[in-house]
């Protein structure tokens, strides 16, 4: 560790002093740590907390008050007395939790132990401690909001209901404790029959039928007939169709029925499912119609089909997502048909019409209307911003892409003011133990409510201790002070710059990959088991292995560095090659796989930002303009001279038959 945070990390010895109290004792370390103060020794080691926290998690309390007592001044000594009354309420103890909470409020650890008593106090039926405690959460998420609102109901407050209500259509799968309170609006009126079937029918859109038919469990009680065939028509849907009875449409629950069958049919085949439709235009009626043609064009938009947009014409005004509206107008910029582009933005919801790349497109549909002077506001309304659609608007008013000037140097008080701040020195220690999820949890909440200046020290903090990611993803919470050589840092030169140059490969393009990869975590894994710099897939690391002739390779060394740097490097140019040379397609590549980034190619040139946006997957999408951008900047920083990424987008060629490789790249 740095030597002058291990100073910092120190508390005043009158603490390390015997108490007469064993929770005196803890309850006053808790309330000290934040004010330890440099030139102290910090006694105990890691292995103490270490000890407390496998007591902990194997619920031995005596073990766990054993590790207590020989914790001392370490930074995560809070995380341990928090651990002694975790387990305490696992035994419905919970009278040493106020005073915990008073001593240690604004605190991570506190918010967390709040949540959980929380929890328990809604279990127990506390309900008047459980909305005093409630109000003082600092950041609830859905699950702890609905609990608040299940206490206020529980106390006769019914206005919290106004609130639930923009719960009911704004997520489609709530947790389990909101189900009381979507029970509460449905006794009280405020979600009929119509709302019921709005919130199904959005759930339907989001693949997940069986969230639907609970919600469905919502109508009355003579209507629950209609939906014995509900997982018929979306397991077997086509077969659904063909068996309909003679009178499937005499009831709302029958068409329904058959328009969720249409969307399921759709989701393999737009086309039969659109075909599918039209022979029941009379009898399935204007409003489920019209859902059905908006969830007929959704698919086929994902599908790249010409008919797309035809499709949500049929849809008319029907109520559309967030997510199908977008789809609307990427069905318009796949044909590049720039009157309806700009047709579909201005009919979105107004903040979803907000965002950058939608301001960026409709000023590019008002470009080629010949609005230039509403073009430019447009773009001028966003150029700047460190984002795929700022830089690319940026462009469009002939402005070169430049980093901010570098801020004014830190002071040795700013710098220090960061090593100092608990939240930080706990996060560090959690990194130090290698428990990544708890510090990277403890690092963020430490952030809430810094100014540039503080955010810049933190980022700098991180950098002293190489922790790449947090460093890079700090830098970039500033709102107005900016530190773009924070923002894109370039660790491991010595080795990712030579295999790019022995690849042939870009090396600004290789760093913005695989910043956007694994923000230069080692030892990174996702959820899907890739590994290292430049998350590799196991399957991907032994194939490359074998075609480049790297003898004895063993999957356990993808994370050493220079291994996952040759593999991945050595992908990089396997998939250029195979795909003309693009980096767009690339990149779609190596998150996606090179048989789909074939695949989304236009059957006409299409421009790269059009194939980016275009892009089916949410993940992948993001991903191929994050990457593309981020070597913008890499390439300002490595050549000193500015860079376009209108240029690097270039234009995808189409997908002549016979005009790509048939390589047998994973």
């Amino acid at each position: 560790m740095n030597t002058s945070l291990a100073l910092s990390q120190r508390l005043p010895q009158l603490l390390l002093q015997p108490a007469s109290s064993f929770s005196v004792r803890l309850t006053a370390l808790c309330c000290c740590l934040a004010l330890a103060a440099p030139g102290q020794a910090q006694p105990v080691s890691d292995m103490n907390f270490t000890e407390a926290r496998e007591a902990f998690r194997k619920g031995d309390l005596p073990r766990l008050e054993l590790a207590i007592t020989q914790i001392g001044s370490h930074p995560l000594a809070v995380y341990a007395e928090n651990y002694r009354l975790r387990n305490l309420l696992a035994k419905n103890d919970a009278s040493g939790i106020p005073a915990f909470l008073d001593a240690n409020e604004g605190t991570y650890v506190a918010e967390k132990l709040r949540a959980d008593w929380l929890r328990w106090l809604v279990k127990e039926s506390h309900w008047g401690t459980a909305q005093r405690e409630a109000a003082k959460l600092l950041a609830p998420d859905t699950e702890l909001t609905c609990l608040a609102q299940q206490a206020s109901l529980n106390q006769g407050d019914n206005s919290v209901l106004t609130d639930a209500e923009s719960l009911w259509l704004s997520v489609a799968s709530l947790p389990d404790t909101c189900q009381p309170v979507l029970d509460a609006l449905v006794a009280q009126g405020r979600a009929d029959v119509d709302k019921v079937w709005a919130r199904a029918r959005l759930q339907i859109e989001l693949n997940r039928p069986q969230a639907a038919r609970r919600t469905l469990d919502y109508l009355p009680a003579n209507r629950v007939s209609e939906l014995a065939a509900f997982d018929q028509s979306y397991k077997s849907a086509m077969a659904y169709l063909a068996r309909q009875p003679a009178n499937w449409s005499a009831t709302r629950g029958g068409r329904e029925l058959t328009a969720i069958a249409l969307r399921y049919v759709a989701a393999n085949d737009p086309r039969t499912a659109a075909a599918e439709l039209e022979k029941r235009l009379p009898q399935l009626g204007e409003d489920a119609a019209a859902w059905a043609w908006s969830q007929i064009a959704l698919q086929a938009a994902r599908k790249h089909l010409p008919e797309a947009y035809g499709y949500y014409q049929h849809a008319a005004n029907t109520w559309l997502s967030e997510e199908n509206h977008q789809w609307k107008v990427r069905s318009a910029l796949r044909q590049q048909a720039w009157a309806e582009v700009r047709k579909a933005i201005l009919a979105m919801p107004p903040a979803l019409a907000e965002r950058p790349e939608w301001l960026y497109w409709l000023g590019r549909a008002e470009k080629a209307g010949g609005r230039s002077e509403e073009a430019h506001k447009l773009f001028a309304r966003i150029a700047g911003q460190a984002n795929f659609y700022g830089n690319l608007a940026a462009e469009e008013l002939g402005r070169q892409i430049t980093p901010p000037p570098s801020p004014r140097p830190l002071s040795s008080a700013e710098l220090q003011a960061a090593r100092d701040n608990p939240g930080l020195q706990r996060a560090l220690a959690f990194f130090r133990l290698d428990l990544r999820t708890e510090a990277v949890r403890e690092w963020n909440w430490a952030l809430r409510g810094m100014n540039d200046r503080q955010l810049l020290a933190a980022a700098r903090l991180a950098e002293e201790n190489k922790l790449w990611d947090r460093a890079i993803n700090t830098a970039e919470r500033t709102q107005h002070e900016h530190d773009y050589q924070l923002r894109f840092l370039a660790p491991y030169a010595d080795q990712i710059r030579p295999a790019a140059r022995q690849q042939a490969l870009d090396d600004a393009w290789v760093y913005g990959l695989m910043r956007q990869e694994s923000r230069f975590i080692g030892n990174a894994r996702s959820s899907v088991g890739a590994s290292g710099l430049m998350q590799l897939m196991p399957a991907t690391a032994k194939w490359v292995a074998r075609k480049i002739g790297l003898r004895d390779y063993n999957p356990s060394q993808v994370n050493d560095t220079d291994t996952n740097v040759l593999l991945g490097t050595s992908y990089m140019r396997m998939v250029m090659d195979d795909l003309d040379q693009h980096p767009v397609l690339a990149s779609a590549a190596y998150n996606a796989g090179p048989g789909r980034a074939r695949r989304w190619r236009a059957e006409r040139p299409l421009e790269g930002a059009i194939y980016a946006e275009t892009i089916p997957f949410s993940e992948t999408r993001d991903y191929v303009k994050k990457v593309m951008s981020n070597a913008v900047y890499y390439s300002i920083y490595f050549n000193n001279r500015p860079d376009s990424l209108k240029n690097r987008l270039g234009t995808v060629a189409p997908a002549v038959s016979g005009g790509t490789r048939a390589a047998d790249l994973p």
